[in-house]
């Protein structure tokens, strides 16, 4: 798969999980089996705007050329990923998410899209050192 076959993928995903985040807080929270008290629909109404967020940057950079910028984008969505997984999977284990079937789904996520924006920022790093030397 190409780069821009993967981040048009991944970008309408990112905002349509930060659509349910931001409106239907509850849904996703629920299905955590996580209390939707009112502080934590706040939280993860925020959390939706990110996502929504995200999704319009990976979507409007999906044709960019290699670049530092580009680069960034993909390390900072690692980030994200590596950020996201830990904390999801340390709430199981300390008892905050009560539902395993809350975090399987999104785990493997997680580590899917890890492998891909790793991937892809891997191989635009060699394509960099490669298109820049002499001949």
């Amino acid at each position: 798969m190409k780069r821009k076959t993967f981040v048009t993928i991944v970008a309408p995903l990112a905002a349509l999980i930060g659509i349910v985040a931001l409106f239907y807080p509850s849904v996703l929270l629920e299905s955590k089996g996580v209390n939707s008290g009112e502080p934590v629909k706040v939280w993860m109404s925020e959390v939706g705007i990110l996502l929504i967020s995200t999704g319009i940057v990976l979507f409007l950079v999906r044709k960019e050329q290699v670049s530092i910028a580009l680069k960034a984008i993909f390390f900072g969505n690692i980030i994200i990923q590596i950020g996201l997984l830990t904390i999801e999977i340390l709430a199981y284990q300390n008892g905050v998410i009560k539902e395993v079937s809350g975090i399987i789904p999104n785990s493997i996520l997680h580590i899917l899209l890890l492998f891909g924006f790793t991937y892809y920022l891997v191989k635009m790093t060699t394509h960099n050192k490669v298109s820049c030397e002499k001949p």
